[in-house]
């Protein structure tokens, strides 16, 4: 909580330790943190020397006094000097330097435009291995301040999924905007279904399509990655990073497009496994959609985890709601309904 301000894990431990307590010395801190009693001493010095303690040392009457006291640092007693006015000093600090990066980070950036911008080589860069791949993908979403785009098909091949999943969600809790349209055979997989719940409950925009050309992603429409042919890199994974180009603008063009005339995918929440009798529940809705999303009955249970015997009874009880005798009148009737 406390390294943005610049305090270390130690001291850190130590500095919430001595909110807990008036005053403290290095043993009593020792105990609590289970520091050694040395560590405990040299970290309290330079908070002190920082002003972030005060020292009050044992032959005093409350009075504060330096960590250079006839009493010594060791037989001292340490109290907090107010956050408010200690910590106001570093937290100025920081937003001063995160300030000047901040510029530097522009002029860099608009140098680059001015001086690159002209040639093939500003507009698209080629990436080759997986460790390369796999960074510039890291760049792309940990950059990413606005929103993300992404198109998924196939099999991760340089970035493994779990790596995926943590990147997304670092993005969502940042409040990026996260949309995301997959091809409907992305889903296969009951642990990819259960990862997508948690990534839409957390804030992720996510619709099916039947196809994909590719594979994308674009962060803040200032540049997008693209997969290569592995047959042109030797067998090794590569991809082109596009940066702001009449290219990258046909990149998003194509986004949108594939958006708007995708399908939108229920996922049960959790927090309706019931419904009323003439409603339908979370579950049904899911193998709804699929259904919409003209995934097989095969498919959607092997997706959600259930047996194809539930799926078929689930859309059985969809049509019975709905009081029709086919699944496009079901479909019909959903839309109609707003189940979806």
């Amino acid at each position: 909580m406390l390294q943005a301000l610049g305090l270390g894990p130690a001291e850190e431990v130590i500095y919430t330790a001595l909110l807990a307590c008036p005053t403290a010395s290095p043993q009593d801190l020792a105990r609590q943190t289970g520091l050694k009693e040395a560590e405990s001493v040299r970290i309290l010095v330079d908070l002190a020397a920082r002003g972030l303690v005060a020292v009050v040392t044992e032959t005093g009457s409350g009075a504060s006094g330096s960590a250079d006291d006839e009493a010594g640092p060791q037989t001292s007693r340490y109290r907090l000097t107010p956050p408010s006015v200690a910590l106001a000093p570093l937290l100025v600090e920081q937003r001063n330097a995160l300030h000047q990066a901040e510029t530097a980070f522009s002029i860099l950036s608009e140098q680059y435009r001015s001086t690159a911008a002209q040639t093939a080589g500003g507009v698209v860069e080629v990436v080759v291995g997986v460790e390369q791949v796999a960074h510039r993908f890291h760049q792309l979403q940990s950059g990413a301040q606005r929103e993300l785009l992404v198109f998924l098909v196939g099999p991760p091949i340089a970035v493994p999924r779990e790596d995926t999943d943590t990147s997304e969600s670092s993005a969502l809790d940042r409040g990026v905007d996260f949309r995301i349209v997959a091809a409907k055979d992305y889903l296969d997989g009951h642990d990819i279904v259960r990862d997508v719940r948690a990534a839409v409950m957390a804030g992720l925009e996510l619709r099916l399509v039947d196809s994909l050309p590719l594979k994308m992603v674009v962060s803040d429409r200032e540049r997008a990655m693209v997969p290569l042919d592995m047959a042109d890199s030797g067998g090794e994974p590569s991809a082109v990073v596009v940066h702001r180009s009449g290219l990258l603008t046909a990149l998003v063009h194509l986004f949108e497009k594939e958006w708007a005339q995708a399908r939108p995918m229920y996922t049960a929440t959790g927090e309706r496994e019931e419904s009323a009798a003439d409603q339908p529940t979370e579950g049904e809705l899911e193998v709804l959609t699929r259904l919409l999303a003209g995934i097989s009955d095969r498919r959607t249970a092997s997706q959600l985890g259930l047996s194809i015997r539930t799926v078929e009874r689930r859309i059985r009880r969809l049509m019975d709601l709905a009081g029709v005798d086919s699944r496009l009148q079901l479909g019909w009737h959903a839309a109609r309904a707003g189940w979806l």
